[in-house]
């Protein structure tokens, strides 16, 4: 199939690789990203990535709380330019709110809903029309406030975004440690864990890490006897690097490294 310069860019910016090498894995895998990415990783080409973890390129997300909850939102635009217009990023706050104040759970739901006494599809048309671009809102995520707790925010220049739950045992407390558990999110931010822990991660997302690592190992000619020594350790590191309490807390080297340049 002919491949778009346009995919060829797009695998770039998820994966680091080079153009050709994007280009030959988009080809063998038919046009289909994280195919692609696959191909690229058991080539040992690129950086880890798949579409569905990649912030909005052209777009913002943002956080929106009040006193129910609180809602994380990714709003699509065709240029950066426009994403940067106070507009659309007012468009993305109201339309957070309006999550909120409606209790809805998807898009669709969203869709048939009514903002401001008018048809959502309507008044969404007419924002497309004001700002002229066409604009997706491509996802949505809303978390209810506990009753003893808090829900901490953290967005880093309108493309990462991290919504915390915590719930507390005592109310004393909760000053203190949205402190610590803003740090947390910037942690999150910074490392991007696929999940909380290695009890998370499904089994058939080992396998296929297995099947990479083996790639790997032939790639780099390690005779197959060997192969049950080594992929333990690397299952382990990936485990490591892809779970919040397995990676390793970058707040604290980064205060070590402020104390040792101030």
């Amino acid at each position: 199939m002919s491949i778009s310069a346009k995919l060829v860019k797009e695998l770039r910016e998820l994966t680091s690789a080079g153009m050709m090498d994007c280009k030959k894995a988009l080809t063998e895998a038919d046009g289909n990203i994280d195919k692609a990415v696959e191909i690229l990783r058991k080539k040992g080409i690129g950086k880890a990535s798949k579409k569905s973890d990649r912030s909005a390129s052209e777009g913002i997300v943002c956080t929106f709380s009040n006193e129910i909850g609180s809602t994380i939102l990714e709003l699509n635009s065709e240029t950066d330019f426009v994403a940067k217009n106070q507009n659309f990023k007012d468009l993305a706050k109201d339309i957070s709110k309006h999550i909120l104040d409606i209790n809805v759970e998807n898009i669709e739901d969203i869709k048939t809903s009514t903002i401001n006494g008018q048809d959502f599809n309507e008044f969404f048309n007419s924002k497309i029309a004001l700002i002229g671009e066409n604009l997706i809102l491509r996802r949505f995520k809303s978390i209810k406030k506990p009753t003893i707790g808090a829900i901490v925010d953290y967005v880093h220049m309108d493309k990462i975004a991290v919504l915390i739950s915590v719930k507390y045992e005592n109310s004393n407390e909760i000053e203190m440690l949205d402190r610590e558990i803003l740090n947390i999110a910037m942690h999150i931010a910074a490392m991007n864990p696929s999940y909380l822990s290695e009890s998370q991660i499904p089994k058939d997302i080992i396998s296929k890490e297995e099947e990479i690592a083996i790639e790997l190992l032939k790639k780099e000619g390690k005779p197959e006897k060997i192969w049950d020594k080594i992929l333990p350790g690397k299952i382990a590191k990936f485990k490591k690097e892809n779970t919040l309490f397995g990676q390793q807390y970058i707040i604290n080297d980064f205060i070590v490294f402020l104390s040792s340049i101030i």
